[in-house]
């Protein structure tokens, strides 16, 4: 199961960081930069070197890559192009690399999706997968119909989900913290995702089925730890978002796991900070996966944690 392969990789490291490879073309040193040819396929191609540079220089240091679709959709064909070569590029480099999609649909819409990520398509009795995603991330507020097709692909793959349960965005309680029957619909949400995960337990006792749960509500956090005490968290909002190394760690057990710890910006654009001076962006990068690593497990120390 992918779930424990990210365990062992997070104790193997020392390192519950995951690389956020939401790779703009204006976030590129001036040197990838490409000049001539198609305007999408000359960002895609700077893009794919910039991520292949920043997988480089710190793929002995963390256990595994998102990316991010969007920044890849938006570079049209060129740019899924990149997105599927970085996936590749990572998982060689004995990196989990989970496709941040957050997709989600009903009935053959969203057995499509997971066709396309997770178990493959059919073509003339061939099985054949577009993106080779370890985990994916979903959105879970469709209900049971639109996450089903998922979970189904997970048992037949021993891959993985994280599915939406408290976002890190600002306005994420508008909806998410209303009171529904005495509850939050968040945790309504969570206590869902821990149920479609109750038969893909993995030997270190985590889910396959896990869930997004920001890093920016860490009250929030320690909640849906207690009740979803065999969910692994996907943790975004650290760094550039606002969250510290102490906000994240309601959502770690007493033996450092049970969650992975985004960052995007705060490494891929480290090159540009004061506190990397004259460093290139993929030492910077390194540098700053270095740091925030001893952040975490400083904070970790801190609460009697021990990774």
């Amino acid at each position: 199961m992918r779930i424990d392969d990210l365990i062992v990789k997070i104790k193997d490291t020392k390192c519950p960081v995951c690389l956020g490879l939401d790779t703009a073309y204006e976030y590129l040193p001036e040197g990838f930069l490409k000049s001539g040819g198609n305007a999408f396929k000359k960002a895609a191609a700077g893009i794919f070197d910039f991520n292949k540079g920043i997988i480089d220089a710190t793929c002995d240091l963390i256990p595994s890559v998102k990316v991010q679709v969007a920044y890849y959709e938006k570079y049209g064909v060129s740019g899924m192009q990149a997105f599927f070569d970085t996936i590749e590029y990572a998982k060689k480099k004995g990196l989990i690399a989970i496709a941040d999609i957050k997709r989600n649909d009903i009935g053959a819409t969203a057995t499509a999706y997971a066709n396309a990520y997770l178990d493959g398509t059919d073509i003339d009795g061939e099985d054949v997968l577009a993106f080779d995603a370890d985990f994916i991330t979903v959105n879970a507020y469709l209900g049971a119909d639109g996450i089903k097709p998922f979970i189904d692909a997970c048992k037949k793959t021993g891959k993985g989900l994280f599915c939406l349960v408290k976002t890190s965005n600002p306005s994420s309680g508008e909806f998410q913290d209303l009171t529904v029957n005495g509850k939050h619909l968040y945790e309504l949400v969570g206590e869902k995702v821990s149920e479609w995960g109750k038969d893909l337990i993995g030997k270190y006792g985590f889910s396959s089925v896990g869930a997004v749960v920001g890093a920016t509500y860490p009250k929030q956090a320690s909640e849906l730890r207690k009740l979803m005490p065999k969910s692994f968290f996907l943790i975004p909002g650290y760094g550039a978002q606002g969250a510290s190394a102490d906000d994240i760690v309601a959502s770690f057990d007493k033996d450092g796991l049970g969650g992975i710890i985004n960052s995007s910006r705060a490494i891929l654009l480290a090159y540009r900070k004061d506190k990397y001076p004259n460093l290139s962006f993929d030492k910077a990068a390194r540098q700053a996966v270095i740091d925030m690593r001893e952040d975490i497990l400083s904070s970790f120390n801190k609460n009697k944690i021990n990774l």
